[in-house]
């Protein structure tokens, strides 16, 4: 797995639902960057992947267009080949997504420079996704949870993005 494979999972995620944007840059456990979304870290200060920022352009996104991904986050050990993430998608309390994602895999097929195993360290993931345009006004709520190939916790990330105008 990659510590970009995570990076590269919440662009991913946040494409593949349809629901995900962050622009200015983001501190600590997350924060509130604008009205229309929020992160938060939701796992242990031990945890081996710890996000430091999110950044999302457009802010706030916009449906049928470009979104760029940036994060910036710190591996605290090495991440092997076989980490996933469990994503779960709801808008209130319907979910409407939940999907398993192959760290490693998703970060091969994106063509990333980082790639598994992924050493100790700091790293920047950039992803552009184009966000379908049938992307419903309302609230959606995403939770990230990453596990190592030992099914240990790797990263835990909640975010809230309003597509409501």
């Amino acid at each position: 797995m990659t510590c970009f494979s995570f990076y590269a999972l919440l662009a991913l995620a946040s494409v593949g639902f349809a629901t995900a944007g962050f622009q200015e840059p983001l501190q600590g456990s997350g924060s509130l960057l604008s009205d229309k979304w929020k992160w938060t870290q939701c796992g242990k200060p031990s945890d081996p992947v710890r996000i430091k920022s999110i950044q999302v352009s457009p802010d706030p996104p916009q449906p049928g267009a470009n979104m760029t991904v940036t994060v910036v986050g710190q591996a605290n050990e090495q991440i092997e080949d076989g980490a996933y993430a469990d994503v779960s998608v709801k808008v209130g309390r319907i979910q409407l997504i939940h999907r398993e994602f192959d760290l490693c895999e998703e970060a091969r097929n994106a063509h990333t420079d980082i790639q598994c195993p992924v050493e100790e360290g700091e790293y920047t993931v950039v992803h552009t996704v184009e966000l379908p345009k049938e992307i419903p006004k309302a609230p959606f709520n995403v939770a990230v949870r990453g596990f190592t190939v030992e099914d240990e916790p790797l990263v835990c990330l909640d975010l809230t993005i309003d597509f409501r105008t």
